[in-house]
């Protein structure tokens, strides 16, 4: 069942499981902030065992980097605004990762992990990025890497 993500009531419906579900939901209400404040657009999130397409086409893009992620998906959630194609795929770890996608300009698009306040980062990274720090209201702290997106997905 799909769900509009509140950011003002912040719920941890669809990521109970997750170890630092209160966190991750933190971290997915900042999305949706951020998504309503800069494009008035709803981040409406589903489980991820009905999304299997945008979970395979995340992958695709993280198999530019030989990276694959070992925790389990619980939801996803795709977004197109302003020529942009926004993917997200929330982990139980506690681990959001996103793909902006310009469809028109190739210099614009990367993929984005943030981790949860509380988890650890996960070894499939922790080799390859660095992560800044960054203060949420709703979140807590976030730590957050990127990586450009060189190939055409």
């Amino acid at each position: 069942m799909s769900y509009v993500v509140d950011f003002v009531n912040v719920s941890t419906v669809g990521l109970e499981s997750s170890p630092v579900a209160d966190a991750l939901a933190g971290l997915r209400a900042n999305e949706a902030r951020y998504f309503h404040n800069k494009y008035k657009a709803e981040f409406v999130v589903s489980p991820a065992e009905q999304t299997p397409a945008l979970i395979d086409y995340v992958n695709r893009v993280l198999s530019e980097r030989d990276i694959t992620i070992s925790s389990k998906p619980l939801e996803t959630t795709e977004l197109m605004v302003e020529g942009v194609r926004w993917t997200y795929v929330f982990y139980q770890s506690g681990l959001s990762v996103n793909v902006l996608y310009n469809l028109e300009d190739a210099k614009k698009r990367a993929v984005g992990f943030k981790l949860s306040m509380g988890m650890d980062v996960p070894e499939e990274l922790a080799s390859k990025f660095k992560f800044a720090r960054q203060k949420s209201k709703l979140a807590g702290e976030i730590r957050g890497t990127f990586f450009v997106i060189k190939g055409e997905y």
